[in-house]
């Protein structure tokens, strides 16, 4: 089973098809896995494997996943884009396209802050966001759930360590919008995006379309979209479409060529 590893950190990461590389981020808050995948809206580890060489990760310290590494309080969102672009490099991988499910929404912004030239398009999926009338939303689930479960497993960590984590992720200043950027970094973001809205509590509708409309080169396709296996290919074929017009016609150069 392929591994990257840095460090203290070993990232868990399967492939599938050939072609321009999409980095697909499952969806399931921080138990993000690729066995998640399955259960999700659609699969692009077999959507798009036919023109992509489409590559999943685990997240660090997932229940259920492969991925460990330590929990960084003082940079949550931060650690995780590491992992991704630490495995992109691994891969020799320098130009991407990314599709995020959940709090792929959140990491994909990250990348798009940390990695925009390497980012050629960009898909959130169902992403998650700030809701206003319900402000503790993130970090109480996380706290009531994903915490203790995590600290049974890793005694080096502390339910004070996943406070501090948790409150530095989903708290204070960023905790107002997508998390991770301002509403001005997408105000001035040229990166072609295609948003996939959903409407529960974790993933806002407003937020996602407060995004759309300030990012200049944003589209959203149609909503709902995951009602019904019609609705769901449709938003495929508008996926699918979207991909197709922004991957670059020359493949891209491996990471190690690209830096001479």
């Amino acid at each position: 089973m392929p591994f990257y590893q840095k460090g203290d950190v070993k990232i868990y990461y399967e492939e599938a098809g050939s072609g321009f590389p999409l980095l697909v981020i499952p969806g399931g808050g921080l138990n993000s896995t690729v066995a998640g995948l399955k259960t999700h809206p659609f699969n692009p580890l077999d959507e798009f494997k036919d023109q992509y060489r489409v590559i999943a990760a685990d997240l660090r310290n997932a229940k259920g996943g492969q991925s460990t590494g330590p929990l960084e309080t003082g940079r949550p969102w931060d650690a995780y884009t590491d992992d991704h672009i630490g495995l992109m490099d691994h891969l020799g991988i320098k130009g991407f396209m990314v599709l995020g499910f959940c709090i792929g929404g959140p990491f994909i912004w990250n990348l798009l802050k940390r990695a925009g030239d390497r980012v050629v398009a960009a898909v959130p999926v169902q992403p998650s966001g700030y809701r206003h009338e319900m402000p503790e939303l993130s970090y109480k689930n996380n706290m009531k759930s994903w915490g203790p479960e995590l600290c049974e497993r890793r005694p080096d960590i502390t339910m004070a360590m996943v406070d501090t984590f948790l409150s530095n992720m989903y708290r204070g200043e960023r905790a107002d919008f997508v998390y991770t950027v301002s509403r001005d970094f997408v105000r001035q973001c040229r990166t072609p995006i295609l948003i996939l809205p959903d409407d529960v509590p974790g993933h806002p509708y407003a937020v996602a379309l407060e995004s759309a409309y300030l990012a200049p080169n944003a589209q959203v396709s149609l909503y709902p979209w995951k009602m019904s296996p019609i609705q769901i290919r449709i938003a495929l074929r508008h996926v699918r479409a979207f991909l197709d017009n922004n991957r670059p016609a020359v493949a891209a150069q491996p990471l190690a060529v690209a830096a001479q």
